[in-house]
């Protein structure tokens, strides 16, 4: 019962997937006909509420294929617009019209948002299209069974043959079958590079926003900390130097006495100045780089630092020095919040991106939305699209994950076999799917004395039925393999290029 509990599960997915791909096909053809209100009836209301729906079952489909496949997907669509602004006057402008109201203007926005994605169509054809390519993929065994049992129950003795084919085949075939649904989504309903420079150009445009404030707020704290500081001592300084000229003829001890401690205040002064500077930009890190900028910020800090540093070579000045401050200001947190008596701090590569994991043993109860330290870290990652996560239950331990992608060059891999293999299903896959399959299937449907080169109207009677529906199985496994074979290999490829 254990060992058949997994296919049990598969099946059901499988069952599961294929009623979502039905009900896609409704969703799809709901939108079609909402775009034919719209295009040729000029009926525009009925559109946007159309694609909510489109977009609704898709993101069902990418959630699922994350939970029952294990491959995330993100989502495709552009960002959203923001709403309209009005002019001085209170008018809102939509082109050369003005409204009162933002209603039509903000209808416009979205209306070109969602007809000028390209996942917008992209979800359509994949509600059209789900249901005769994954979800006869995923739901092949069911569909065998009941075949098979419908032709029992007409004292066809075969039919036991095709129970029996579905019976034994689902062990492996049922979770490949799952798997591969989830890479056809994921093919399908996965951002395009153009969506992910949009995403991205917005957060990173996001980002520039508060790191110009951020920048603004710490240059008005460098210029406090010299003019509450350094300043002031250099112009204590200069005044005690003065005195020191007018009691030098009058009385020369005084005067000896004044300039010592113009001497102390000055090496004061160029202590702070030294501190401002390593808090601008340390030294150590610009000479020796990332890992040994850390190993000093264990040597200063009150807590025992353990520190672990695998790096293939330098990143930026600029990463390093956002990753520096992130550690710096995580172990000031554990120090001063956490109650912490040790850290381990690990610098590593992982593939392109540079990573920062940062323990320590305090009591834990950390959070980024309440800690304006945390914040500012994300804030300071978040220019170069780099992600702070925080584990920290109530007693602890802490443990916080930087990780910036880009940071270091990565060799392509070598071209698979299996691309080549890949580009064979490419090119096999529809004459499989529709002439051999959907195409015969309509024929034998209509009972048409036509066979042309439909192989499966060419086979003894009995045979027909299973031989379409085998096509139809074998062009959906074939499109799945060529699906899967194409994302991994741009997966490679993004990795190299970063």
């Amino acid at each position: 019962m254990t060992s058949a509990r997994p296919t049990l599960v598969a099946l059901g997915r499988g069952a599961a997937l294929a009623g979502l791909a039905l009900l896609g096909q409704v969703a799809g053809l709901a939108v079609l006909t909402a775009m034919l209100l719209t295009f040729l009836v000029g009926l525009v209301i009925v559109f946007p509420p159309a694609v909510r729906l489109a977009r609704a079952v898709t993101r069902t489909q990418r959630g699922l294929a994350a939970r029952w496949s294990g491959i995330s997907i993100d989502e495709p669509y552009l960002p959203a617009p923001p709403p309209p602004v009005p002019q001085a006057d209170g008018w809102y402008r939509d082109g050369r019209t003005l409204y009162k109201k933002p209603t039509i203007p903000a209808f416009n926005l979205r209306w070109n948002w969602m007809t000028k994605d390209p996942a917008t169509w992209r979800d359509f054809a994949f509600l059209m299209g789900d249901l005769w390519m994954g979800g006869l993929l995923v739901a092949a065994p069911l569909l065998a069974t009941a075949y098979g049992a419908v032709r029992l129950a007409t004292g066809d003795p075969l039919g036991a043959a095709w129970i029996l084919l579905a019976v034994s085949t689902a062990y492996w075939y049922a979770p490949w079958a799952v798997r591969a649904h989830g890479r056809i989504a994921a093919a399908l309903l996965g951002p395009t590079e153009k969506a992910r420079l949009a995403q991205q150009v917005s957060r990173l445009d996001a980002a520039r926003t508060e790191v110009v404030d951020s920048q603004a707020a710490e240059l008005r704290r460098i210029e406090r900390d010299l003019h509450d500081g350094a300043q002031a001592r250099l112009v204590a300084i200069g005044m005690t130097i003065g005195a020191a000229e007018q009691l030098l003829d009058s009385d020369p001890q005084a005067a000896r006495a004044l300039l010592g401690k113009a001497s102390e205040a000055s090496a004061t002064a160029l202590q702070e100045l030294r501190r401002l500077v390593r808090g601008i930009h340390p030294p150590v890190l610009a000479e020796r780089g990332l890992g040994d900028a850390v190993r000093a910020l264990a040597l200063d800090s009150p807590l025992r630092v353990h520190v672990t540093v695998d790096l293939p070579e330098r990143a930026s000045a600029p990463l390093e020095s956002a990753a520096y401050f992130a550690v710096s200001e995580l172990l000031a947190n554990a120090a001063r919040h956490g109650d912490a008596s040790e850290v381990w701090v690990d610098v590593s590569a992982q593939g392109p991106a540079l990573r920062v994991t940062v323990t320590d043993d305090g009591h834990g109860g950390a959070d980024p939305e309440r800690g304006t330290g945390l914040h500012g870290i994300e804030r300071r990652l978040g220019a170069f699209d780099g992600v702070l996560a925080v584990n920290s239950p109530v007693g602890g331990p802490t443990t916080a994950v930087i990780e910036l992608p880009r940071a270091f060059r990565v060799r392509s891999a070598p071209v698979s076999p299996w691309r080549y293999f890949g580009r064979i299903c490419w090119a096999l896959w529809p004459i499989a799917l529709f002439p051999q399959g959907l195409v015969a299937m309509v024929f034998k449907l209509v009972g048409s004395p036509v066979k042309s080169w439909f192989l499966g109207l060419y086979v003894p009677e009995p045979f027909q039925w299973p031989v379409i529906v085998g096509m139809i199985a074998l062009g959906g496994g074939l499109l799945a393999v060529a699906l899967t074979t194409t994302m991994r290999g741009r997966e490679t490829e993004a990795g190299g290029c970063g």
